[in-house]
C-alpha cells in the first residue's frame, strides 16, 4: 500500500528534478556562449552566415505569414466591430495588435521552425560524427566557434525581420480595409499613424530580440547535446522546436507584463 502511494511521488520528484537539471544546463550553457562574445577571438565569416540565413533566407516565410495575418484581421476586426458600429477603429486595432503581439510572436515561431530546427541538426550531426570533438583537438573553443556566431546572429537578425513583418501585416490589413472594406485610403493610413506609438515598436523590437536568442540558445543546446546517432540528432531537433516555441509564448507574457502592466 506504502508502495502504490509512494509510486506517483516518486514520479514527480524525478520529473521535478530533471526539469531543474536542464534548466541548469541551459543556463550554464547560455552564460557561457554569452561570455563568448565578449572575449577574442571573434568569428566574423560564422556571424555572417548565420545571419544571412537567418535574416535573409527566412524572410519570405516570415514576409506571407505577415501579410496574411493583417489581412485576416482587419477583416475579422471588421465583422466583429460592425456589430457594434465601430468600424473607426479597425486600423488602430490592426496596427497595434500586429506590432505589439502577432508581429514579434509569429515570425518569431515561424522562425524558430526553420532556423531552430537547422541549428539543432547541423550541431547535432556534428557531435554524433565527432566533428565537435575534432574542434576541440584543434584548440579551437566549439562554443566561441559553433554556439557565440549563431546567437549573436539571431538576437540582431530578429529585430529586422519583425520590423518588416510589421510593414508588411499593416500592409495586409490596409489592403483588406480600402479593396474590400471600404475605407478611404488616406483616412485608413492616418488612423494607423495616429494610434501608434514609440513604446509599441520598441516592446515589439525587444520581444524580437529576446526570442531570437531563445530560438539560438535552445537550437544549439539541443543540438550540441544530442547523443544516439541519427535517431538522436531528429530527437534534438523536434526538441530545439517545441521548447523554442513554448518558451516564445511564456516569455510573450512574461515581457509584456513589463511593458504594459501599469
Amino acid at each position: 500500500m506504502a508502495a502504490i502511494l509512494l509510486d506517483p511521488l516518486a514520479t514527480i520528484g524525478r520529473a521535478t528534478l530533471g526539469a531543474c537539471r536542464v534548466t541548469g544546463s541551459v543556463a550554464l550553457f547560455a552564460l557561457e556562449a554569452v561570455s563568448h562574445l565578449i572575449r577574442p577571438p571573434f568569428y566574423l565569416r560564422l556571424f555572417w552566415r548565420a545571419f544571412i540565413e537567418i535574416a535573409w533566407f527566412s524572410l519570405p516565410v516570415v514576409a506571407l505569414t505577415a501579410v496574411f495575418t493583417g489581412m485576416v484581421l482587419a477583416l475579422q476586426s471588421y465583422t466583429g466591430f460592425a456589430r457594434f458600429n465601430a468600424q473607426s477603429t479597425i486600423a488602430s486595432v490592426v496596427v497595434i495588435s500586429l506590432v505589439r503581439e502577432l508581429g514579434p510572436v509569429l515570425a518569431s515561431l515561424m522562425v524558430a521552425g526553420r532556423i531552430g530546427a537547422s541549428f539543432a541538426a547541423e550541431i547535432g550531426t556534428m557531435r554524433v560524427t565527432d566533428q565537435i570533438d575534432a574542434l576541440t583537438t584543434l584548440s579551437t573553443n566549439p562554443m566561441k566557434y559553433l554556439v557565440a556566431p549563431r546567437l549573436l546572429a539571431a538576437v540582431i537578425a530578429m529585430p529586422l525581420l519583425v520590423l518588416v513583418a510589421d510593414i508588411l501585416g499593416v500592409m495586409g490589413g490596409w489592403l483588406i480595409g480600402t479593396l474590400k472594406l471600404g475605407f478611404v485610403s488616406a483616412a485608413y493610413l492616418k488612423s494607423t499613424f495616429d494610434y501608434l506609438q514609440f513604446d509599441d515598436v520598441f516592446s515589439g523590437l525587444v520581444k524580437a530580440a529576446v526570442f531570437g536568442f531563445v530560438i539560438a540558445l535552445m537550437g544549439t543546446w539541443c543540438g550540441y547535446n544530442s547523443r544516439g546517432g541519427a535517431q538522436g540528432v531528429g530527437g534534438a531537433t523536434t526538441s530545439a522546436v517545441v521548447a523554442s516555441s513554448i518558451l516564445i509564448l511564456a516569455l510573450d507574457y512574461v515581457l509584456t507584463e513589463i511593458f504594459f502592466a501599469r
